[in-house]
């Protein structure tokens, strides 16, 4: 894609994020609403299969369009478009891993965002050491039979279908399975919708199974895959949670800006005050090198770069951070007003706090990084 068709794809998305996202964002948090029939029109725009191929409804861009994509969708709604982020990360797994049968009856109703989906990984004693799962997967004639508990499942009750890791072998990552479950399977239920401090958006539950039922035609991977085809998924979702950091920090700040513009006090306009310059200074400029190193990383998987990983991570690291950080920054510019949620700036300060803990928190990036340096091909910058 060149310059001109990359900046026709951002401006469309951007329109996009302030029409249908920006105006509600404030009230859908209050709410808790999660904007299915908005999700729907994403769908229409070709943002529910973003990197995806083209003979199951995906827009098959690559993952240098799709960073630019989530940084525009996250000026709208940070919560909304981490999901949709979550949603891609879902359809990303069928479309590398599946079938082509699997790919054919599963992918063009989710990529046209008709189905939403779900990724269930993470469960109540296994966080960042997902191969230590303990959900199984008995088999049961020509198929299996799952039981255990999902934990922090964003989506988990309002989407449609759910790639869910469980154990079918021994201990560690080569004994998990993936298996591809509908929402009407009959076993698989949800707990309460959390309680959050911010993504507040989008349901997060428990997904529960109880002698849940599938068949041998779900397994996604092969039998023993289901790490590979969990982790596979990884790059991509840390490259886009990273640039729904910057796009609502962007947001955040450029709020902060027009604030101090207007607001006088101590006889001028508060945007002249060289302290509160500095402060915006270092929080664009934070974001701006998080913005590059984005691009970077971005183009190391598009290229199939050995690297890639690691700057993926890195990524992820030092954007999510500086995104929260620039978010707080605007948060304080506002004074008082930025602490009203009518403001909107609480709730991307709120939102961007979790990106520093999911996929993968931001101290395994660091651990990720750190094994780079006893490697022959990771952590180069060339």
């Amino acid at each position: 894609m060149d310059t001109s068709e990359r900046h026709a794809l951002t401006e469309a998305v951007r329109t996009f994020a302030e029409k249908e996202l920006e105006p509600h964002a404030v009230e859908w948090d209050e709410t808790k609403h999660f904007p299915i029939d908005v999700l729907h029109g994403a769908g229409e725009m070709g943002l529910g299969g973003v990197c995806i191929a083209e003979d199951v409804g995906g827009s098959a861009f690559g993952r240098a369009e799709s960073v630019r994509i989530f940084e525009q969708l996250a000026r709208g709604d940070t919560s909304i478009a981490a999901y949709v982020s979550i949603h891609n990360m879902v359809c990303g797994m069928i479309d590398r891993h599946g079938t082509d049968e699997q790919r054919q009856r599963w992918l063009p109703t989710m990529t046209s965002m008709q189905d939403l989906g779900s990724y269930c990984l993470t469960e109540p004693g296994a966080g960042s050491d997902a191969a230590a799962l303990s959900t199984s997967a008995k088999p049961d004639g020509d198929g299996w039979v799952l039981g255990g508990v999902k934990q922090f499942i964003s989506g988990a009750g309002s989407s449609d279908v759910y790639v869910i890791m469980a154990r079918t072998g021994d201990a560690g990552p080569q004994g998990i399975t993936a298996f591809i479950v509908p929402s009407d399977a009959e076993g698989l239920s949800f707990g309460a919708n959390e309680r959050k401090m911010g993504w507040n958006a989008q349901p997060t539950r428990q997904v529960i199974l109880e002698d849940l039922h599938v068949s041998a035609d779900q397994v996604l991977g092969g039998e023993g895959g289901g790490f590979r085809v969990a982790m596979s998924a990884l790059n991509g979702g840390r490259l886009n949670i990273a640039a729904c950091s910057l796009g609502g920090a962007q947001w955040a700040v450029e709020r902060a800006v027009e604030h101090l513009r207007t607001r006088e006090a101590f006889g001028g306009p508060l945007l002249d005050r060289q302290g509160l310059q500095f402060r915006l200074a270092d929080a664009q400029t934070q974001l701006e090198a998080g913005r590059c190193l984005l691009h970077r990383a971005a183009d190391a998987v598009d290229a199939g770069d050995d690297d890639a990983v690691v700057l993926c991570a890195m990524a992820k690291k030092f954007v999510t951070d500086a995104g929260f950080e620039a978010a707080n920054t605007a948060l304080q510019m506002h004074g008082g007003y930025g602490y009203l949620s009518e403001y909107g700036i609480e709730k991307v300060v709120r939102d961007l706090r979790v990106h520093q803990i999911l996929e993968g928190t931001n101290e395994i990036m660091q651990l990720i990084i750190a094994r780079s340096f006893s490697t022959t091909s990771g952590g180069k910058s060339s």
